[in-house]
């Protein structure tokens, strides 16, 4: 297991549905905005699925999911956030959503990418990944590579000024695989803060307790309280990140 310390200039997380990024990253996320970096939101649906509200209709459970994320957003550092509206629960990893998602990056221009693992089907012995989960993740790499850095792929978006751009590394937020962990000790209650501001989805259930649970069960032994698990990949060295003018950041 590695402690990651490494805080990039810049990171979008790309993620279904409104609060995933709340469940998984936003400890994360909270640190590197915290140290100055850039953060971009793209959720690809609006979660209008998973509001169990008999008799509200879809595009009303839409705007409230996403009025709610965008305060959480808010709470982790950030107000760019970019819906893409696909239908909540029948996500796919189109090359319709593919190209969607290499603009967001070309525009964007992170650093890093923060997504799901789609190889992460089964959650222990209690719970199945969700599709849209997996449809996201897969989705999400296959934007980010190859395809966000091929200027011969989808060059059209060069007509609205989103040139080829590679991140330098992506961190795929994983259950229980992941082999690098990011402390969130000084960041935990940014993360519930944000998780809180779903009322739609929480209800009358209070947050902390679970949330600090699993921070704790991941940060295992190591010397800190609550951590996030990532599996980590470097797409960029850190030579070439420098002959691009990144800032080279050990991990």
């Amino acid at each position: 297991m590695k402690v990651a310390t490494y805080s990039p200039e810049s990171a979008m997380a790309i993620v279904a549905h409104p609060d995933d990024i709340e469940f998984s990253c936003a400890g994360t996320l909270a640190r590197w905005a915290k140290a100055g970096a850039r953060l971009a939101y793209v959720i690809c649906t609006s979660g209008e699925a998973g509001f169990n509200q008999p008799g509200i209709d879809l595009t009303e459970a839409a705007e409230i999911r996403e009025a709610e994320q965008r305060k959480a957003a808010e709470i982790v550092g950030t107000d760019d956030v970019t819906f893409l509206r696909h239908p909540d629960g029948l996500l796919q990893p189109t090359l319709e959503l593919r190209k969607q998602l290499v603009r967001e990056i070309r525009r964007f221009r992170p650093e890093v990418i923060v997504c799901g693992d789609p190889t992460i089907v089964w959650g222990g012995d209690a719970y199945i990944n969700h599709p849209d989960h997996r449809a996201a993740a897969t989705a999400a790499l296959d934007a980010t590579f190859p395809a966000a850095g091929q200027p011969n792929l989808f060059a059209d978006l060069e007509d609205e000024g989103f040139f080829a751009h590679k991140p330098r590394k992506v961190f795929a937020m994983s259950f229980d695989q992941g082999k690098h962990l990011v402390s969130i000790d000084e960041t935990i209650d940014i993360k519930i803060a944000a998780l809180r501001a779903h009322a739609s989805q929480m209800k009358d259930w209070d947050p902390e307790p679970r949330i600090k649970e699993w921070a704790a069960e991941t940060a295992k032994e190591e010397e800190m309280n609550y951590a996030e698990a990532f599996r980590v990949i470097t797409l960029v060295s850190d030579e070439d990140w420098e002959k691009r003018g990144g800032r080279v950041v050990p991990e």
